[in-house]
């Protein structure tokens, strides 16, 4: 690791500051009271006089920590900005009104490189932005009305080697965003404050569901089987079982598992991972939510959806009519105000693309394929597609980038899902929907498939597709298949991408901007990534 002059020269202070026997990186600090309750405390109170303080010592004792944003000296006075995870506040040393606390010993003065120091001079040239400290002395305003403290006493709670890097000022390198969050968050309350926002969401999400009885499980990460989604799935070896296991694609086949053994109702907040391209609306790696009900259908999962969404929007106080960028950039209004439309998929693919999308079957791949082309439409991979995944690029093609407002999209061809129910109306359709938002998919809910010879026949026909280089195709899974057979209650599953949902709440346009630690290539291989 390479280190700047500025680094160094922090090093050098933090050793000399060792040697005089002060501890730079302290073990705890259980005192801390909140900026924001400081501040309060301002508006309740009668702050201390100014004069007063500069003639005699502070008396009143306020105590915080946080990070040192900022420092400047005048003449015999020192002001510090510091920044914890609630606000900033002044903060003002005097010369000669200050003692520094070592953790050992409480002093005025201390040997440091064989020169006698003042605890002023500490914290004017010891203690360098970045550092954490805390504080303690008396409250009162400045002649602009600035909430400051005037500090009786001080310690180093933990000092800084790097200071911010040169290209990551006024937050513009996004990469380095990316790579290192922390110093995004610190540098910009906007960022911050979204992080904030998403988990106040995911407790908002675990409260609505405890309120509507649900209970919260844990599935397995791994498993034998990749049939819980169409999608392409990360594979790994077990060294013990000497055997390669699947990354979960989605939580589904475990959690309708648990619905045969009792659980009427389960949900499970869940990572997922799927091998697929990156681009600002998709993530190899990325966090859902996946509910199963027993006794319900889709259509009570359309009901359920709408409520969840008025119980979101009204706890977090969020305004219902959003501003968010289309995939052109353009600004787009956008209300969630329920209840939401409802667009027929089979109806509207036909209607966009000319192509009767409920009139092929899986034996119909190299038809339909003949038939996309002769529409003029193509894409990356068709030629090696089955008929499901193919209907499904073909509805992303046409249809999903126009839809703008909250719609609910149904009449989904039984190609298309092999673990949903066909309509009792309708054998060719499933009772299936997704919400759509802006172009972005955020949730997928169906009725369940139940029947175990209807599931095997399912899971063959995927099978074939997986034979013929589908790389997407759902696999067959057994486990799933044999508890079916012991009896599954009739049921409707949900599950929604945080991450989308997210992005669109707050105004962002990469998925990325609303995970703290997103997933980056080595910086070793010089490669400088293209994710947006």
């Amino acid at each position: 690791m390479e280190y700047s002059r500025e680094s160094l020269d922090r090093m050098q202070k933090i050793q000399s500051l060792k040697d005089a026997w002060v501890i730079c990186y302290a073990n705890n600090y259980r005192w801390k009271v909140d900026i924001n309750k400081i501040k309060e405390e301002s508006e309740k109170w009668k702050v201390a006089d100014a004069d007063n303080l500069m003639e005699n010592w502070a008396v009143w004792e306020f105590k915080t920590a946080g990070r040192l944003m900022q420092s400047r000296g005048m003449w015999k006075l020192l002001f510090w900005k510091l920044r914890d995870n609630t606000w900033d506040i002044q903060v003002c040393f005097a010369k000669d009104k200050v003692v520094f606390n070592t953790w050992r010993d409480e002093v005025t003065t201390i040997v440091l490189d064989g020169e006698e120091k003042s605890a002023f001079k500490i914290a004017e040239k010891f203690c360098q932005v970045w550092d954490y400290v805390w504080v303690i002395g008396d409250l009162f305003l400045t002649k602009h009305g600035e909430s400051t403290i005037f500090v009786k006493e001080f310690q180093i709670l933990s000092k800084a080697i790097r200071p911010l890097p040169e290209k990551f000022h006024w937050v513009q390198d996004q990469e380095t965003i990316y790579r290192q969050r922390y110093l995004d968050l610190i540098m910009n309350s906007e960022s911050y404050d979204r992080f904030l926002l998403r988990s106040k969401f995911i407790k908002t999400l675990r409260d609505f569901y405890h309120d509507n009885g649900f209970i919260e499980i844990e599935t397995p990460v791994l498993g034998n089987a990749a049939s819980w989604a169409a999608a392409q799935p990360f594979i790994t070896h077990h060294n013990d079982f000497d055997e390669d296991f699947f990354l979960r694609i989605a939580p589904e086949t475990a959690l309708k598992k648990a619905t045969v053994g009792r659980f009427e109702k389960v949900v499970e907040f869940t990572r997922n991972f799927r091998n697929e391209w990156s681009d600002p609306s998709h993530m190899q790696e990325f966090s859902a939510i996946e509910h199963y009900a027993a006794w319900w259908n889709f259509e009570d999962n359309i009901r359920f959806t709408e409520e969840m969404f008025d119980y979101i929007f009204d706890k977090l106080k969020l305004n219902r009519e959003i501003e968010i960028k289309d995939k052109e950039g353009n600004p787009r209004m956008v209300n969630f105000t329920t209840p939401w439309n409802r667009i027929d998929y089979i109806a509207w693919v036909k209607d966009k693309s000319g192509i009767d999308i409920e009139a092929y079957s899986e034996e119909d791949a190299d038809k339909l394929r003949a038939d996309i082309k002769a529409a003029w439409f193509t894409w990356e991979g068709i030629d090696k597609q089955a008929t499901a995944t193919m209907i499904d690029y073909l509805f992303k093609k046409v249809l999903r980038p126009s839809i703008i407002w909250p719609a609910f999209v149904y009449n989904y061809p039984k190609t298309m899902q092999p673990l949903a129910r066909t309509s009792d109306s309708d054998e060719n359709v499933v009772e299936q929907f997704q919400v759509i938002v802006n172009g972005w998919e955020i949730l997928k809910a169906y009725s369940e498939l139940v029947d175990p010879k209807l599931q095997k026949e399912n899971f063959d026909a995927q099978s074939w597709a997986l034979e013929a280089w589908d790389e997407e195709a759902t696999s067959w899974d057994d486990d799933f298949v044999l508890a079916m057979e012991y009896g599954m209650p009739p049921q409707s599953g949900w599950g929604m991408w945080i991450e989308r949902i997210l992005s669109l709440l707050t105004w962002q346009e990469n998925l990325r901007d609303v995970v703290l630690f997103p997933l980056m290539r080595d910086e070793k291989n010089g490669k400088k990534e293209n994710q947006d």
